[in-house]
């Protein structure tokens, strides 16, 4: 019996970002998809500069209509949310995943200096507490790097998507020479590293889309 994936999205531009790695990974898995997309939760979460009791709400409600409409497996593919999503998976019957996880137990394999980059405060903070996590659960020491790239996700959202690029390949060059790994924080961010010279990408720099969903693809 085929099973079904449920994908909550804070962007209708990240379906066909999933759709094309869920084809990649999960084809032969013989998966159903489907997939719901409400902005109000980001753009919410920006404008309060936190994720707020409120939108945590909505964030397990949108969990549990996934669940409720036949769900086996969910994945919540924004990290600004991830704390909500954590929450949510405690209340849920069935495996949920937060987008952010796999890339984090990823990092703190590959090395003890983690860099995070992030173009808002608000993803910055989540990825970087579960990154400490994951690594405390690990039993791993490491050393984390936080690095936001002030002004470059008003640059991109302002049309100015040059500008958003520069300072974001400006902080991973500089990321690249105190550290083992990179994660980006937002996968809005992974177009400027195939820009980089190859003299830039001292070390590995990791999204969370692709590693998530080939961790479901080892799940299932």
């Amino acid at each position: 019996m085929s099973k079904t994936l449920g994908l909550i999205h804070t962007s209708a531009t990240l379906v066909p970002v999933f759709q094309a790695l869920t084809d990649q990974y999960l084809a032969d898995k013989k998966l159903k998809i489907f997939n719901i997309s409400d902005d109000s939760l980001i753009k919410n979460t920006i404008e309060r500069g936190m994720l707020t009791p409120d939108t945590s709400r909505r964030v397990i409600n949108y969990v549990a209509s996934a669940e409720e409409a036949g769900a086996d497996y969910i994945l919540v593919t924004c990290s600004s949310i991830g704390p909500a999503v954590e929450i949510a998976a405690s209340l849920t019957k069935i495996p949920v995943l937060r987008v952010d996880q796999p890339m984090a137990d990823h990092a703190v394999q590959m090395g003890k200096k983690i860099g995070v980059v992030a173009t808002l405060p608000t993803t910055l903070e989540p990825t970087s507490d579960l990154v400490r996590r994951r690594a405390a659960l690990a039993g791993k020491e490491i050393e984390l790097t936080a690095r936001l790239c002030e002004g470059a996700f008003d640059a991109l959202m302002g049309g100015k998507p040059g500008v958003h690029d520069e300072m974001v390949a400006k902080a991973l060059k500089e990321l690249a020479r105190q550290v083992d790994v990179i994660l980006l924080a937002q996968a809005s961010m992974a177009r400027v590293v195939s820009h980089l010279a190859e003299e830039d990408k001292k070390v590995p720099i990791i999204s969370s889309p692709e590693l998530a969903v080939q961790y479901l693809a080892n799940l299932l």
